[in-house]
């Protein structure tokens, strides 16, 4: 689904991707672990292609399909979906009709369909109230974890084939973790979706249950394997001193 070779990016002057390779295969679910400002939220936003992030060498092939020269829209067409870190506010436009366009529908319309019925199903499915939440701005007053639950509900609406997740877990609750991990792995068995979860904690993946785990450090991915015995390892020896075995002490 996704094939990453010797990826270089870099944003202004600076250079944060530094020859990342990474590969995910249909229907798998990866986690991609690391420090901050290690370069993971720039890996998620350049398989994207926000402007912003120049791809100097390297490629991104997504579902047999080279990204470079593909626009966000586009890329986004192809099926790929991203839930971001903070996600911003949008005034003016309703969470239940940015739903239903993504899912392929028309903003909403009593006259023609007096009960909505297109965007409830995905807010329910994410633990928010519909009669709360269909009419608000999108993400507007939001708390933390609403706005993760927000996020995970357009992602489902776009039957992503490839769901980017950055961070979905963090500012929220234990009771909300459950429910996000737990809904995430539920869709991409039904959608046949691959996954990329971006996270600090181990706690989502016992809901999710990857097939890989990463690390990444500074601007690198340094290791690959099985994510419950690269995660305790981490968490044993932290991000620093694991990067200085890997990396031999350079």
């Amino acid at each position: 689904m996704l094939e990453i070779e010797n990826l270089w990016v870099s944003t202004g002057e600076k250079e944060i991707l530094k020859g990342v390779g990474l590969s995910i295969g249909d229907g798998e679910t990866h986690v991609l672990l690391g420090p901050n400002a290690c370069g993971k939220t720039t890996l998620a936003l350049a398989i994207l292609g926000y402007p912003a992030y120049k791809v100097t060498s390297g490629s991104i092939v997504f579902d047999g399909q080279d990204l470079s020269g593909k626009t966000v829209s586009e890329r986004a067409k192809l099926g790929i979906g991203l839930a971001y870190q903070n996600p911003p506010e949008v005034r003016g436009v309703k969470l239940r009709d940015i739903i239903r366009l993504i899912a392929g529908g028309e903003p909403w319309d009593p006259l023609v369909e007096p009960e909505e019925r297109l965007a409830t199903p995905f807010l329910e499915r994410v633990g928010l109230n519909a009669g709360s939440f269909l009419t608000r701005d999108i993400n507007l007053g939001f708390s933390g974890g609403e706005k993760k639950r927000s996020e995970l509900a357009q992602v489902f609406a776009m039957r992503a084939k490839l769901m980017l997740l950055d961070e979905p877990d963090s500012g929220v609750d234990i009771d909300s973790v459950k429910l996000i991990g737990t809904e995430i792995g539920k869709a991409a068995k039904e959608l046949g979706s691959s996954v990329l979860v971006i996270t600090h904690h181990r706690h989502i993946l016992q809901y999710l249950k990857p097939d890989v785990a990463h690390v990444m450090y500074a601007g690198r991915i340094i290791s690959s394997g099985e994510p419950r015995g690269l995660i305790s390892k981490i968490e044993q020896e932290g991000y620093e001193r694991y990067a200085r075995e890997i990396l031999g002490g350079k």
